[in-house]
């Protein structure tokens, strides 16, 4: 994949404005997606869906945050999973979705699946800002 040195920046831009939402928790699918996130430098709080075994679950227990960011995949499996929860939240909580949309935007749909900016973290190392 073919990654330019103003989507490497964008992407550190990208998490230091996700690091800076500190009353928020970022939801990711597994554990591969939420490690990507880490090793671009992510330090804010971050729970895994699966990790919960349920909606309902996953639910009870994100209900003191007051801003819910939600980085599923772009597959078929995470647009069913964003519009569950949605359904089920969007009166609890606010649900921001616009770090997905940036992250579109700054990888110009290249990346579909939260896991796969991992492969920004290889390309950081070599690059001189």
């Amino acid at each position: 994949m073919n990654v330019t040195e103003s989507e490497i920046i964008k992407i550190q831009n990208f998490i230091d404005l996700l690091n800076s939402k500190k009353d928020s928790m970022v939801v990711v699918e597994g554990k591969r997606d939420a490690s990507a996130l880490k090793k671009l430098g992510y330090s804010g709080k971050l729970c895994e869906f699966h990790s919960f075994k349920g909606l309902t679950k996953f639910a009870d227990s994100i209900a003191s945050y007051k801003n819910l960011i939600i980085l599923f995949d772009g597959d078929r499996k995470g647009k069913y999973l964003t519009s569950k929860i949605i359904s089920r939240l969007e009166h609890r909580i606010r649900i921001d979705l616009s770090f997905k949309r940036k992250l579109v935007t700054i990888t110009k749909g290249k990346i579909r699946h939260i896991e796969d900016l991992s492969t920004y973290t290889r390309l950081d190392r070599f690059t001189v800002l």
